[in-house]
């Protein structure tokens, strides 16, 4: 097979980078100075540190690593190779730099061990560092939001052996902010989820639709995750300094993020991949709700058939295990939320790593869950199915099997004329798999689908 030319660099990104750092870098100091300023005029500035934390030695030696995020930082902007690429970056650390210092604004902390004087390059570079930086502006760590930004930026490019020499690099930047006693502990888990948040704000894929949303039924499910984000989040800054208190703090943040998907990103928010697998930042700042999901799915589908067929050789159900996708030879996936539990490839492109079971192609078609899909959403997934339908035995599933993929195969069925009516559709479904109920919107939605517009590729012979 030969290989696909390399990618060239876009003109003018390298300008582009230039002046990204133009403005990025006064906008850092300025507001870092600012946010510690602010936090040395306060009368009392609290610490939240563990006993433990005493024992973490002072390594006058990690003020190199620790420094070299600075070198880092500007030579990231050279890496991309396309404009959006340095966009992108640009406004990852962008973000970053105002979420740290707003949090460093609503809630000032202060670390609180006196380092010893140090003397000889260390010592000179720890007093450079004092120059400008003082015992603020903690929690969450700034320092770990940029290298995780920074992090995901390197990684993309680095190959072989330099990839485990650039993983232990930045592996030991992370260290040095305790082991140069600037940072208590606290800080890294929040800076980490910063720097992830903002990973997932700014993804490689910009989202094709970014609009706030009208309906009802999303505002209303955004309005309710919101409410139960803030609640968590009140409740974790109750017991800050326990392992309760940060799974709450992780837990209130997955869900603030599920009600901006409502809100605002619709399914895209979840960044589910063609291979079935969400980003990185989406896979660990989401996976307390994925938790829920997940047992959610056994507690309802608890003592039933995974998967109901409703006509020779199609399929409804909920998200399959990895030996029952190997039962089928195409999986319609239409779930968001939760991951496909094996790697595959786009539609026409067999699954990859397959060694036994039947299953050969797998498409996913993320659709949000309880709410009603816009119609040529819907429309495209009609088509899709068709399209795989012709594979053999085709597997069209969602969480649970009762919603969205009920939906989509209702709308199947009506639009390729093997059921007359809505009423029929879903009597034909409910026959199979009886917990599948069709409310009047849904059906009201199926007729205006089959009055609207009906895809020629979809009719049946």
């Amino acid at each position: 097979m030969p290989e696909l030319p390399a990618r060239r660099r876009e003109v003018g990104t390298i300008r582009r980078g230039l002046l990204w750092l133009a403005l990025l870098a006064p906008f850092f100091f300025a507001s870092y100075g600012f946010a510690n300023w602010y936090a040395s005029q306060q009368s009392e500035v609290p610490s939240l540190v563990f006993s433990w934390e005493h024992a973490i030695p002072l390594w006058p030696w990690t003020i190199v690593p620790y420094w070299s995020i600075d070198l880092l930082y500007g030579l990231a902007f050279l890496l991309p190779l396309s404009r959006k690429g340095i966009d992108r970056l640009g406004l990852r650390l962008l973000s970053v730099q105002l979420l740290c210092i707003g949090c460093f604004l609503i809630w000032p902390l202060k670390f609180s061990f006196e380092r010893p004087p140090l003397d000889g390059v260390f010592g000179g570079l720890f007093d450079l560092l004092m120059g400008f930086d003082k015992p603020f502006n903690q929690a969450p760590s700034l320092h770990i939001a940029l290298l995780v930004v920074l992090w995901s930026e390197y990684s993309q490019r680095a190959k072989g052996p330099w990839r485990y020499l650039l993983h232990g690099w930045f592996a030991l930047i992370g260290l040095s902010v305790l082991t140069t006693w600037q940072h208590h502990f606290i800080d890294l888990p929040t800076g980490l989820a910063a720097g992830l948040f903002c990973l997932w704000l700014w993804p490689r894929h910009s989202f094709s639709r970014l609009s706030l949303t009208r309906e009802p039924c999303r505002l209303k499910l955004a309005a309710a995750y919101g409410v139960g984000a803030v609640l968590l989040l009140l409740a974790a800054l109750l017991w800050p300094m326990s392992l309760l208190g940060m799974l709450l703090f992780w837990l209130a943040l997955a869900l603030a993020m599920v009600a901006l998907n409502y809100l605002l990103f619709a399914a895209a928010g979840f960044q589910k991949s063609e291979l079935g697998h969400p980003s990185f930042a989406s896979r660990w700042l989401l996976l307390p709700y994925r938790l829920f999901a997940w047992l959610n799915i056994r507690f309802w589908t608890a003592g039933q058939v995974a998967a109901q067929e409703v006509l020779p050789g199609v399929w409804l159900g909920r998200m399959p295990t990895m030996s029952e996708a190997q039962q089928y030879d195409a999986i319609l996936d239409l779930c968001a939320e939760l991951p496909f539990p094996y790697s595959g490839k786009a539609l026409l492109t067999p699954v990859r790593g397959m060694t036994e079971g039947k299953l050969k192609w797998y498409q996913p078609m993320p659709m949000l869950d309880l709410c009603l899909p816009d119609e040529q959403e819907c429309l495209e997934a009609v088509r899709r199915l068709e399209c795989l339908r012709t594979s053999g035995t085709l597997l069209v599933c969602c969480a649970l099997g009762y919603g969205r993929s009920a939906l989509v195969l209702a709308a199947w069925l009506l639009l390729s004329g093997r059921a007359g009516s809505a009423q029929d559709a879903a009597r034909m479904i409910a026959a199979v798999r009886p917990k599948v109920v069709f409310k009047p919107e849904t059906l009201a939605y199926l007729e205006r689908l089959k009055s609207g517009f009906c895809p020629p590729e979809v009719q049946h012979a």
